[in-house]
């Protein structure tokens, strides 16, 4: 009897100290409690919604208030991805091992968050928030390259999330224009972001954040939100750091003029203004039948999402449907060049990056964006990643330290990829998750010890090069002077 009385008070108590660890969180929306990460001591909560689903009388509008739940949402599985093409096996596919995401949906605004303090709202950890990639038409903030609980670990509150891509985040129209309030359309994918951040103000002092410490970051299209973050008037104030991956730097100097009889195609991704945006938009929608509001909003996903294509494919025209941000007025004033040169930019710390063998040379222009900073009196760390990635033969598209290849490190996930990683790899991935963690907690990836990675300047024109090096065993170092 004895020995019974002492097991059912031992579950009692055992019972009692797990919900201490894990405890029920009030949050906009409603209640809502995590579940164990790997690590422990590190608690996930997978698939909270930031905003109400965009999705009937919502699409293409800025994102609204989420929809109360009841009882206690148990957040143990990831929300949807946006709307995107399917992924095939192959190249980047390979790579990240999709395929046990949710479906894909318009119904995609939700976070997920890591950290190693729910509840305690007295804790005021360092936050920062993770925006991914994909040419703003596909990617999720899930994806196993971005298991945040290595940055919990750190001390870090880790936030990843979805937003709107490609035609459903980024459409323009002159009846979107008329409709709105701010007299513009697109940018929604943003205004997606911009959302999280202000849930982030409201509600990460519950998962033990601190909401006036919060760092953006994201690579390729998730570096070039970053950066229109930095430029946005809307985003200011919500975020103290930023980190750009793999989006490219500045450049002051205007591209050259095409020469005569260039092919059409060299000309059929350039930049095009708000005002054409909005036209050619409407000119696509209009040759559908979809000549309202109304019935634009009641088109099917699917036939919304290939309707460019279709125009495109019939007509023989290479029109296009407004699938990425845009200077609209309202949340973005200009690009982020000229704003940089202008001195308009947040007024933050940067750290800036780029891998060696990413889409085109990147270094030019990231020197110059930290020189620009320094004339400005800010500062701005710069990085090159140049491991070129191991390999068992998998795939022979992906090689050298490629576009992306950064991401198993900076979030030492490398668990999850199929590649032949080494010790020195792990050491890599530990010196450099300890530098972005250190940069968000310190706006210096040092932290407060000091170290060798000084801000990008002209008596110092040196990125920190993370490598791995056989010879002195060392997996990080300073590389060598770069100048613009």
């Amino acid at each position: 009897m004895k020995k019974l009385l002492y097991l059912l008070v031992a579950f009692v108590v055992g019972y009692y100290n797990c919900d201490a660890a894990n405890p029920v969180l009030t949050i906009e929306g409603g209640q809502v409690q995590g579940v164990k990460a790997e690590i422990e001591g590190v608690t996930v909560y997978r698939g909270i919604p930031y905003a109400a689903p965009p999705i009937k009388n919502l699409r293409w509008k800025a994102p609204q208030p989420v929809i109360p739940w009841q009882g206690v949402k148990l957040a143990d599985k990831f929300g949807h991805p946006g709307y995107q093409a399917v992924h095939y096996p192959g190249g980047y596919t390979t790579e990240w091992g999709y395929g046990d995401e949710s479906p894909y949906s318009e119904d995609c605004l939700y976070l997920n968050v890591w950290t190693k303090a729910p509840g305690n709202i007295g804790k005021k950890l360092p936050v920062a928030l993770w925006i991914h990639g994909g040419g703003y038409r596909e990617g999720w903030g899930s994806e196993p390259e971005f298991d945040g609980q290595e940055w919990a670990n750190k001390d870090v509150v880790l936030v990843s999330i979805n937003y709107r891509l490609g035609v459903f985040g980024f459409l323009t129209h002159p009846e979107l224009s008329k409709e709105s309030p701010n007299h513009v359309s697109g940018n929604y994918g943003i205004l997606d972001q911009i959302e999280s951040l202000k849930w982030i103000k409201k509600n990460i002092a519950q998962f033990g954040g601190d909401p006036d410490n919060v760092t953006i970051f994201g690579q390729s299209a998730g570096a070039g939100s970053v950066k229109t973050l930095c430029e946005s008037p809307l985003a200011r104030g919500l975020f103290k750091k930023a980190i750009i991956m793999s989006g490219g730097g500045i450049t002051t100097t205007p591209p050259p003029a095409a020469a005569p009889g260039a092919p059409a195609t060299m000309a059929a991704f350039a930049p095009i203004t708000f005002e054409q945006s909005e036209l050619q938009t409407k000119e696509i929608m209009d040759w559908a039948g979809l000549t309202s509001l109304e019935k634009m909003r009641a088109a099917s996903t699917e036939t919304i999402y290939t309707l460019g294509s279709l125009y495109n494919s019939v007509t023989g025209k290479r029109t296009r449907m407004a699938a990425m941000p845009v200077v609209d007025g309202y949340v973005s004033l200009q690009s982020f060049d000229a704003a940089a040169v202008d001195n308009k930019l947040a007024q933050v710390p940067y750290m800036i990056g780029y891998t060696l063998n990413d889409m085109g040379s990147m270094a030019p222009g990231i020197a110059e964006f930290c020189l620009n900073r320094e004339k400005l009196g800010g500062k701005a760390f710069a990085y090159e990643f140049a491991r070129p990635l191991p390999t068992d033969g998998r795939s022979d598209v992906l090689k050298g330290a490629f576009h992306s290849s950064d991401l198993w490190f900076v979030f030492k996930s490398l668990k999850h990829c199929w590649r032949p990683w080494t010790a020195g790899d792990w050491d890599l991935s530990e010196k450099m998750l300890t530098a972005w963690s250190n940069f968000a907690k310190y706006g210096n990836p040092n932290g407060n010890a000091g170290g060798k990675w000084a801000p990008y300047t002209r008596e110092n024109p040196k990125f920190m090069v993370f490598k791995l090096d056989a010879s002195d065993k060392e997996n990080s170092g300073m590389g060598e002077p770069l100048k613009p």
